[in-house]
This record gives structure tokens, sequence and C-alpha cells, in this order.
């Protein structure tokens, strides 16, 4: 029920979110996703990343329900928890990528999921991570009820160290904290914005890293 609630309330559907999405794939992610790659989302909602990753393969996995109706054809989906991947196979995933997901876990969850993205990944294989920085977005960060923990690219980075993992980037300010706003959002308006040196209202960071 929670989950349920959740995409009705606070995660209603959004079309910016997929003009949004597209617009990242398309003049971001795609210069870090080679053809052949397999990529893995995690949390995926409502398929608007993994839907639009041009690559050889795709998975999926969120524990609502109504993902598998949502994905792209060609995309594998899977209904569970992220702390339990057994269903893909190990060394086989290039890419992984999780948005707005880790601060909805405890820390004990988030550290299952570190451990198993080391056996998930290819040697070289990276995650790739976008979520609120809490250092720049304190006001807001627990208008989401479901949010339970708390990182700031100073506290995320350091607790993938801890867990066996190299920093490849860090980015404090990558994007604003949601499209909930007064501003339009436009596939070409992004794409300018990530040209931009300073971002304003930026409060999601973006962390990739890559498993020691």
């Amino acid at each position: 029920m929670i989950q349920t609630s959740y995409h009705e309330t606070r995660l209603e559907y959004d079309a910016r979110r997929e003009v949004l999405w597209k617009a990242l794939c398309d003049a971001y992610f795609s210069k870090l996703i080679q053809p052949d790659f397999h990529v893995l989302e995690l949390g995926a909602g409502y398929g608007h990343f993994i839907n639009n990753v041009r690559c050889a393969k795709r998975t999926a996995i969120d524990q609502w329900e109504k993902l598998p109706a949502l994905v792209a054809p060609g995309v594998e989906a899977h209904v569970g928890n992220v702390t339990d991947l057994e269903f893909i196979l190990d060394g086989t995933i290039d890419f992984a990528f999780a948005s707005n997901l880790f601060e909805h876990l405890t820390q004990a969850e988030f550290a299952t999921v570190l451990a198993s993205l080391k056996r998930k990944l290819r040697p070289g294989g990276t995650l790739t991570i976008l979520q609120p920085n809490y250092r720049l977005a304190y006001r807001e960060y627990f208008d989401d009820y479901t949010h339970i923990t708390v990182y700031s690219d100073v506290s995320l980075c350091d607790f993938l160290r801890a867990n066996g993992y190299r920093i490849i980037s860090s980015t404090p300010g990558f994007m604003p904290f949601s499209v909930k706003s007064r501003f339009p959002v436009a596939g070409w308006l992004v794409r300018l914005y990530l040209l931009l040196p300073w971002k304003p209202f930026a409060k999601q960071m973006l962390i990739r890293a890559v498993p020691d």
C-alpha cells in the first residue's frame, strides 16, 4: 500500500520527467554508455531513464508492481527489492544507475546493494548515483515522507569508500531538486543547463564510483 499511495501522491506521473530524462540521456549519459553495454537501473520507477538509454541490454528493477507495463520494448523489468539482485548473472553489468533511491533505504540496505553490485558489475563497471544533496537541499529534503537517510556529497562518497568503492567523480550540484517548480522543462533548456559552469538551483548531486 505504501508504494501505491506514494506514486499517487508524492511521485505522481508528470510528463515533464520524460522530457528531462530524454534530454539527460541524449546530452549527458550517452557519453558514458557504450552501445555494447548492459545497463541496470535500480529503483526505476516510471522507467524514464532506462527507456531512453541506448545500449545492447537494458534491465530495470523496482518494487512497484506497475514497472513492467511502463518500460519500453526490449527492457527487462524485474519487480522486487533492490537488495536482491540474484536474478542478474555475476559480472554482466557495465553501468549501474540509481536516481533518488538510496535516501529511501537504510544504511544497512544500501550496503547490501553495494556488496551485491560488486559481484554483478563487470571489471571496470561503474555505479552512477543521482540524488538530493542534503547540504544543498536541507529545506526540502524531508518534504518526501519516505526519505529515511541523509547524505551530502561528502558523506555519500565516504560511505561508498567505506564499502569498497573508489570515487571516479563527484558533482555536488548537478541538477535542480525536482521538476515541481515554476520553471519550464524543455529539452533545449536541459541541454543548456548542463553546459553552464555554475548551475543555479542545483540541489541534486551526481556521484560516479567503481568497486576497488
